[in-house]
């Protein structure tokens, strides 16, 4: 997906297998937030930090939902370990990692493997993608000041 691509409507299934869509938020912008793994330590203060502040996003007009390709079951620990307030797609088919483009080689130590690229979507209340934060451009511990300066 790139600027000025419309998103699809439907995202995936949430943490409680609910589905979510984009059109579940009229009139908000959405930050999906695509993130490697649950329970890591830069994903974890990425989700902190969106948590703390929540209050000021919404007040912006974003809705948050966050995106990996962790189990429903997992995204619910998580969520219960952090008090997140936003819901956790479970893209376990990795459906929309790869439709965002998201899904990609990685290398740690040597090592190569697929991955999720921390990566934020923007989606404008008409459904484009207004602004994109590459992996390059995130701070976990700061992401909310991020997706608020535009």
């Amino acid at each position: 997906m790139n600027i000025n691509d419309i998103a699809p409507d439907l995202l995936g299934l949430d943490q409680n297998g609910k589905e979510i869509r984009r059109s579940d938020f009229p009139g908000k912008k959405i930050a999906l937030y695509f993130y490697p793994k649950d329970m890591t330590s830069g994903c974890t203060a990425q989700a902190c930090n969106l948590r703390d502040n929540y209050s000021e996003l919404l007040s912006a007009g974003y809705q948050v939902i966050g995106v990996s390709v962790d189990s429903a079951d997992r995204h619910k620990k998580f969520i219960e370990k952090n008090t997140l307030p936003f819901p956790l797609i479970a893209d376990t088919d990795h459906k929309l990692v790869e439709q965002f483009g998201v899904w990609a080689e990685k290398s740690m130590y040597g090592r190569k493997y697929m991955g999720t690229l921390r990566t934020t979507f923007i989606i404008a209340p008409d459904g484009r993608i207004e602004r994109i934060l590459t992996p390059k451009q995130i701070k976990t511990s700061a992401h909310a000041s991020q997706i608020l300066s535009e």
